[in-house]
């Protein structure tokens, strides 16, 4: 198994404060798909099999700053969605928002996985159509099975078949944060908030775990990752 990368360098067209950069990579990555001729996957419902990490560095008033230029990460498991996307994202020069300047692509084999941690927030839904936080639901059995389950549904959409793990793929979960993180966007005219949390996982060792570890590497952690939801980062064990 493998991922596929884009670390992306961007030149800021006006400043764009830190709430508001999730929305604005995001549309700069769909606008791109559009033009690149994947308009099926970003129209699609369900699993996408791509994540993205937010701009970096974050200064410390939280604004990127007109004329400078930052870096953000895409990933999926699909090569030819990102071989595709490398190309449409710097032809993407009406964006009023930044420019794409540079995409330099990365291969990444599986490995085996000792901790995750997310760089943006999980966002996992709950039955009654909240947000899970620790304030309003508190059950984390239910959102290490969620986040199991979650990952699961994306390997076996992206490769056909059924993972059949004998266990949670989640050995040790730490929530950091102290209150809800979020992510705002406009959805049909409208403000919407997604709530979510900072997280790290230790996975289990065992192969089933280790695969879906990697899959929330390439496609994200949780659910909203076309809005940069569940962005994580891996260490190795060495």
């Amino acid at each position: 198994m493998k991922y596929y990368e884009l670390k992306c360098m961007a030149y800021i067209k006006v400043d764009v404060v830190f709430e508001k950069s999730f929305e604005v990579i995001s549309k700069y990555i769909s606008f791109s798909m559009a033009r690149g001729g994947l308009e099926e996957i970003h129209k699609k419902d369900g699993f996408k099999h791509y994540a993205f990490g937010g701009f970096l560095p974050l200064e410390k008033d939280k604004i990127y700053k007109k004329g400078s230029t930052c870096n953000f990460t895409i990933r999926s498991l699909d090569e030819v969605f990102i071989n595709t996307l490398a190309t449409s994202l710097r032809q993407n020069i009406d964006n009023g928002d930044f420019l794409v300047l540079q995409t330099d692509k990365k291969i990444v084999n599986q490995f085996f996985i000792s901790e995750l941690y997310s760089a943006t927030p999980v966002v996992v839904s709950t039955e009654n159509g909240d947000f899970w936080t620790m304030e309003r639901s508190g059950d984390i059995m239910q959102l290490q099975k969620q986040l199991h389950d979650n990952l699961e549904k994306k390997y076996q959409s992206f490769f056909g078949e059924e993972l059949k793990a004998q266990q949670n793929f989640i050995q040790l979960l730490e929530i950091k944060n102290r209150v809800p993180q979020n992510i705002r966007i406009h959805k049909e005219g409208k403000k919407v908030t997604f709530f979510g949390n900072k997280f790290k996982i230790v996975p289990n060792e065992d192969e089933a775990s280790q695969k879906l570890a990697f899959v929330a590497l390439a496609c994200g952690a949780g659910e909203k990752n076309s809005y940069g939801g569940g962005f994580v980062i891996g260490r190795e064990m060495r």
